[in-house]
């Protein structure tokens, strides 16, 4: 998959969009907990697209905002962060434990001097029905296919079929899911 290229700045178009997004962040995060109304309207300014149905709990984080794409019935839990420099696709009917990191940004390994200012995005794809178990982190790249399953504490790095359940730093195939679980 190819690597969006981009530099880090604290000046600049970038800058200004990650102030934006970092704003409504902070609105959402600051919200009552029983506004679910103000919470809906505040993520749906701050996505690409949202489905029906969508709950995401407090101290949620994310980059930009605008490349995040979410369907039908998705929940994710408290401590959910995803760095999108590049667009995040989550389909129906996901779960989305606590703590988990979806993480499109990296950073090249040389020249070290430059580590810090420069970085790459590639998109991340979720498919429907996927549970994501609570402190997994999900690297740039990577495909998790329809009705899989992330067991908690999982690093993903490579593609996950569908049906699969997956487990483990780095995560591998447990087994695969049959139709009549």
């Amino acid at each position: 998959m190819e690597k969006e290229k981009f530099e880090y700045s604290r000046e600049g178009e970038k800058s200004s969009l990650t102030i934006d997004a970092g704003k409504l962040v902070q609105e959402f995060n600051s919200l009552p907990y029983e506004d679910f109304q103000g919470k809906k309207n505040i993520i749906e300014k701050l996505f690409g697209s949202v489905g029906e149905d969508v709950s995401i709990e407090h101290n949620f984080h994310c980059d930009l905002g605008f490349n995040i794409h979410v369907g039908n019935r998705f929940y994710a839990g408290y401590n959910f962060t995803v760095l999108d420099v590049a667009e995040v696709r989550i389909g129906d009917n996901c779960l989305i434990a606590p703590n988990v990191g979806i993480y499109t940004a990296g950073h090249y390994i040389s020249p070290p001097e430059e580590r810090h200012k420069t970085g790459y995005g590639i998109p991340i794809t979720i498919g429907n029905n996927v549970w994501i178990g609570g402190h997994s982190t999900i690297l740039p790249g990577v495909t998790i296919g329809d009705n899989s399953i992330i067991a908690a504490g999982s690093v993903v790095n490579k593609d996950v079929p569908k049906n699969t359940i997956v487990a483990g730093n780095p995560a591998k195939k447990i087994k695969d899911i049959n139709s009549k679980l």
